[in-house]
Formats: structure tokens, C-alpha cells, sequence
């Protein structure tokens, strides 16, 4: 690990063969566990205080990490409010051998300090000083009603048994393991169980491997602890030419009693690929109920409004719909 400024850390290591998951290269759920860790760290280290996640924005996976890669992780804060610090976040590698460097994926990421009794605290204010600083901030601050945008979206979807949709839910309890440094399970690790339920229900519903190109709106509610029974649920929401999009919640709940409450949600698109790793055409899903009806145009009002974010060209592949490729 590296300093490369007061508001920035860069996570440096090989990606090592235990990384490599159902992909063949390294699962987009790793990434997101490198990117919560450098971001937690670029975070801690300008509040001085413990900070928990609270939101990641949008993020695309490109090009694949393998075993063996050097991987840099760079996280940078941006904009500060006044406990929360918006993080740039960019993952990127190459052979360590030599040869070029290549960005694999890049995303903001929200952090909220808190004090011992788990309530908000006030952060320093970080003041740009460059050109490309108060770009950055502007960039955050122009994304601000977007992501209320889409949060508001997903907080009033409902999801019910009604729904015809191919769907998956992992049970499982957090363990000791899958601690952070303040007690609680971390958002990476979170994430990553997010990109295992996806992989599952994808891969169900088009019969094909498949790996997920962009994860977006993963927003945190509450903190997950260690001993409590965890609900991971995927559903598919909508197809597009080859995207799958899935929405993911997670649950968890004191295994002695049966409230499960609500941790974290967000949309995963999967993409099926062929033997050659190139992404292939998927069948397109027709809604059935009223709410299969409701889910899809719920999928596609998040679509519009992330086109509708600075910056934010949504590929092709995302926006058209299934059997228009």
C-alpha cells in the first residue's frame, strides 16, 4: 500500500490463483471486495474515525483480471459533506512482467464516518486545489441528483412471490471470517456474495456461463452482523440484446427470531458467454404477472435515468432490448 496523497491510497499486490472464480479470471464480486478495502482505507485514513460503506455508483467490469496480474487499486476523495466522503475508485493491472497497464473498471464510492456509538460524525473538508481536482468534484456533485434519482426508484419497487421471473435466494450465516475491523461484515464482502446470487440466477435462467459487466445503486441500509442468518435473493427484472439484468437483495436477522431486515440491494447485468469468452445473445424474458409488468419498466426507468447521468453513455447492449441485437 502507498500514500500518494493526503486524500488518496493506492492498494498494490498479484492477484493470487484463489481469486480466480466461476469466470475463469477474476469474479467481478473480488473486484468490488478490492475496491470497498482501498476505498475504506482512502476513508479511515481522512476521517480519523472508524467509517462504514453507505453507497457504490455505477461500475462497469471491461477487461478480465487474471492470476498472476498486478493489480493497483487507487481511491481518491473527491468531496466531502459532512460526514460522508465520495471516493473515486479505480482498479487497474498488468503483467508484472512488463507490457501495459490497463484499466479494468472505475466507480465512486460513498463512505460515512461514525462515532462508537454507530451514529454520523463530522469529517474534514476537503478543498480541491487543482484543475483536475475541482473536476472530480464537480463530476461527484453532478451525480448527487442522479443517484437520488435511482434510490428513490428502487426504495419504492416493490418485490413479492408474485413474480414469474427465474429467481434464487443463498441462505447462509456470516461468520467470523467475514469480519471487518469495526465487528461487522464489510461491504466487499457483501458485494461479492451480490455477484455469487447473480451468477446463480443468470446462469439459470439463459443456461450458459455468464459474468456480470456493471453493477450499479448498491446502496447499504443497515450494518450486517456476524452470526445472523443471511438471505441473498436474484431476480431477474429485465433482458436486453444480451444483458441480464438482476436485482439483488440482501436480508439478514438474528438467527433467533425470524425478522430478516433489509442490508442491501442493488442491479447487477450478467452477460452469457461461449466457450471463446465472447458474450452471446440470451432469450429474450417476457413479463407474465402485473408485477413481472412492473419490474421490467422499473428496470428500464433505472436505465434512463443512469443515460441521464454526466458522462454516462450506457452501452448498447444495455438498452436494447432482447431479440433487437
Amino acid at each position: 500500500m502507498s500514500d500518494d496523497a493526503a486524500n488518496s491510497v493506492t492498494l498494490r499486490f498479484l492477484a493470487a490463483p484463489m481469486d480466480i472464480g466461476h469466470s475463469g479470471s477474476v469474479d467481478a464480486g473480488t473486484v468490488l471486495e478490492w475496491v470497498d478495502k482501498a476505498a475504506y482505507a482512502a476513508a479511515v485514513g481522512w476521517a480519523k474515525s472508524y467509517c462504514v460503506t453507505a453507497y457504490v455508483g455505477n461500475i462497469h467490469f471491461t477487461d478480465p483480471v487474471n492470476s498472476g496480474d498486478m493489480v493497483e487499486v487507487t481511491s481518491t476523495i473527491v468531496y466531502t459533506g459532512r460526514s460522508s466522503m465520495h471516493i473515486h475508485t479505480v482498479v487497474s493491472s498488468r503483467d508484472p512482467r512488463g507490457g501495459p497497464e490497463t484499466m479494468h473498471s472505475q466507480c465512486m464510492v460513498i463512505f460515512v464516518a461514525v462515532g462508537p456509538d454507530g451514529k454520523p460524525i463530522p469529517v474534514p473538508q476537503f478543498e480541491p486545489s487543482t484543475p483536475e481536482e475541482i473536476e472530480q468534484r464537480d463530476h461527484a456533485l453532478a451525480r448527487i441528483e442522479v443517484r437520488e434519482q435511482i434510490v428513490n426508484a428502487m426504495n419504492a419497487q416493490e418485490y413479492t412471490d408474485a413474480g414469474t421471473a427465474e429467481r434464487v435466494t443463498l441462505r447462509f450465516m456470516a461468520s467470523p471470517t467475514d469480519v471487518n475491523w469495526g465487528g461487522k461484515v464489510h461491504g466487499g464482502i457483501v458485494m461479492k456474495w451480490i455477484d455469487e446470487a447473480a451468477y446463480v440466477c443468470a446462469s439459470r435462467y439463459c443456461g450458459k456461463d455468464t459474468v456480470a459487466v456493471f453493477s450499479g445503486g448498491v446502496r447499504f441500509y443497515r450494518p450486517l452482523l456476524i452470526g445472523h442468518v443471511v438471505e441473498v435473493e436474484a431476480r431477474l427484472v429485465y433482458t436486453g440484446a444480451k444483458g441480464m439484468h438482476i436485482a439483488v437483495h440482501v436480508r439478514s436477522g438474528d438467527p433467533k427470531t425470524r425478522e430478516m431486515n433489509l442490508t442491501t440491494y442493488c442491479l447487477t447485468v450478467m452477460v452469457a458467454r461461449d466457450e471463446t469468452g465472447t458474450s452471446v445473445p440470451i432469450p429474450a424474458w417476457v413479463p407474465v404477472s402485473d408485477e413481472d409488468k412492473k419490474l421490467h419498466a422499473h428496470a428500464r426507468e433505472l436505465l434512463e435515468i443512469r443515460g441521464r447521468a454526466p458522462g454516462n453513455r450506457l452501452p448498447d447492449h444495455l438498452l436494447k432490448a432482447a431479440g433487437n441485437a
